[in-house]
């Protein structure tokens, strides 16, 4: 005999695989706690502290002078060129892979594995390597370099300045901007695209009013998962970049490991962190859930 289906048998069975899930999500709560909650409170603790003359970090005596720093030239100055390069490479992937995701969304299933295959493959090779290797090719005795000496224009001098980080970072976070645009077009259905054509409306018109609100979501999951990397890059402004390209983090690493200035990188860190927070809640209340 079954039993019946009562409100509180109902809510007693809720409540069990409520328990259940509890259970098996909590070693990626306690993962998270140690490894995400507790570092990110350290951080916070340390913005507030104050710097000793000794280099040292004085805990007891809590202050805002780490995040008053940052309204000075330096430190602006190095947000607003952060931002800045973050943008423009952020523009650029979104250019240059909305086209080809477009392309490979619309291709059989032999060549989009194949090209999707191809775009996977920077990730086979370290990243460090993959920065050296444009230091290589942007040089002043790099392939690029000696091609418009042959062609009769000068030595060309990429290398250490904004136009190298940004390449470098447009090459390693294009991946990123792809594959989110690729899931978001390839689930459009051809057959909505038919009707706009079939409804007199152009390329142009088409595009505006159907292609690009449909892959939204995935303009903005690529967009995010490029600028908020490009605004904390670390190791492509070290490598093909120079001291007119110090972004925020060089300036984070600077003040932890040179200027022994614990309180005033934690601050920058914190700041920056609550940047990433918000691009992705913005992700979210875009409707990336559903990409």
């Amino acid at each position: 005999m079954t039993a019946l289906a009562t409100p509180e048998f109902e809510a007693a069975n809720e409540k069990q695989k409520r328990r259940r899930g509890l259970l098996l999500a909590l070693p990626s709560y306690l993962y998270l706690i140690v490894f995400f909650a507790f570092p990110l409170l350290i951080v916070v603790l340390y913005s507030f502290a104050t710097r000793n003359r000794f280099g040292g970090t004085d805990l007891s005596g809590w202050n805002l002078d780490s995040y008053a720093r940052l309204g000075e030239p330096i430190v602006r100055t190095i947000l607003f060129r952060s931002l800045g390069l973050a943008i423009l490479t952020t523009l650029i992937c979104l250019l240059l892979a909305y086209p080809f995701a477009y392309f490979l969304a619309t291709r059989g299933s032999t060549i989009r594995n194949v090209m999707l295959v191809f775009v996977m493959i920077p990730f086979w090779s370290n990243f460090l390597v993959r920065n050296y290797a444009w230091r290589v090719l942007l040089g002043n005795d790099g392939p690029f370099s000696q091609l418009t000496e042959f062609l009769g224009f000068g030595e060309t001098r990429v290398l250490f300045t904004p136009t190298a980080v940004v390449i470098g970072l447009v090459y390693g976070f294009l991946p990123f901007m792809i594959l989110p645009l690729y899931a978001a077009i390839e689930r459009i259905d051809g057959r909505v695209l038919e009707a706009s054509r079939d409804l007199y409306a152009n390329g142009w018109q088409t595009f505006r009013h159907v292609l690009w609100p449909l892959s939204r979501s995935g303009v903005i999951a690529g967009s995010i998962l490029v600028f908020v990397p490009s605004l904390g890059a670390y190791v492509t402004p070290e490598i093909l970049g120079g001291a007119k390209t110090t972004l925020l983090g060089s300036y984070i690493v600077s003040q932890f490991l040179e200027a022994r200035n614990w309180p005033a990188g934690a601050a920058v860190s914190f700041v920056l962190m609550t940047v990433m927070l918000g691009a992705t809640l913005v992700y979210f209340r875009s409707g990336g859930r559903n990409l």
